[in-house]
């Protein structure tokens, strides 16, 4: 109990809120951070699963080679990547192996929702004409979207729990807090920056929750189904 009531202490502490040390700078830290990645991930996973995905075709392989990061620990690859030239790009090393992280929920999501398109409709739309890419882009997209969005919040509450690792290459973040007290021998600081990254991930799951109960009624239904 004393070490909730000191990191408590700690929280409620205005300094430790201002400066280029306190909460507020290293959490822009945090989300600049895993927008960053995340905006990347999608840039790579999400051209990938809707081409195969409409195609029908290599998209097994593709999710199978991508969960293959999974079983191996981020934290792993950055220590691999800091021993590369990579390593002497400053975040290049965090931001690739966060992107190596995020990557498989978001193809494996995109893939699976752009296969769970009812094929009627899709013959419906061939035999009405449409070209592959008018399909894609106005049938199979947005029926897909629900369960590609899914993908997205999904790596997005992974990149905000897992962008802590910043910290170990030297990178800015709420990762930045919990060193630090590692450091200082502070364990309620330490507790302190776990409760911070765990809000954190908890309100971007909350606003992620928000957006789908915001969307068109189809959307949500099947996005529940």
């Amino acid at each position: 109990m004393k070490t909730l009531r000191d990191a408590w202490d700690w929280l409620t502490d205005p300094a430790n809120w201002s400066g280029g040390d306190g909460v507020w700078h290293r959490l822009t830290e945090h989300l600049v951070l895993t927008v960053v990645c995340l905006v990347i991930s999608c840039l790579i996973a999400l051209p990938i699963a809707l081409v195969l995905g409409h195609l029908g075709k290599g998209g097994a392989l593709a999710v199978n080679i991508s969960n293959v990061g999974r079983a191996v620990p981020t934290f792993a690859v950055l220590v691999l990547l800091l021993l590369t030239p990579i390593g002497k790009w400053g975040q290049g090393p965090t931001v690739v192996a966060l992107v190596l992280f995020a990557v498989p929920p978001l193809l494996t999501n995109a893939y699976v929702g752009m296969r769970e398109v009812d094929r009627s409709v899709v013959q419906a739309a061939r035999g009405m004409g449409m070209t592959g890419r008018q399909m894609l882009w106005r049938v199979e997209l947005p029926l897909a979207l629900p369960m590609i969005m899914n993908g997205v919040r999904i790596a997005a509450v992974q990149l905000v729990a897992t962008a802590t690792i910043a910290a170990l290459a030297g990178g800015g973040g709420l990762g930045r807090i919990i060193t630090a007290g590692f450091n200082l021998a502070s364990t309620a600081q330490v507790v302190a920056g776990a409760v911070l990254v765990a809000a954190f991930a908890l309100i971007v799951e909350g606003l992620f929750e928000i957006a789908e109960r915001l969307a068109p009624g189809w959307a949500r239904g099947r996005a529940a189904a």
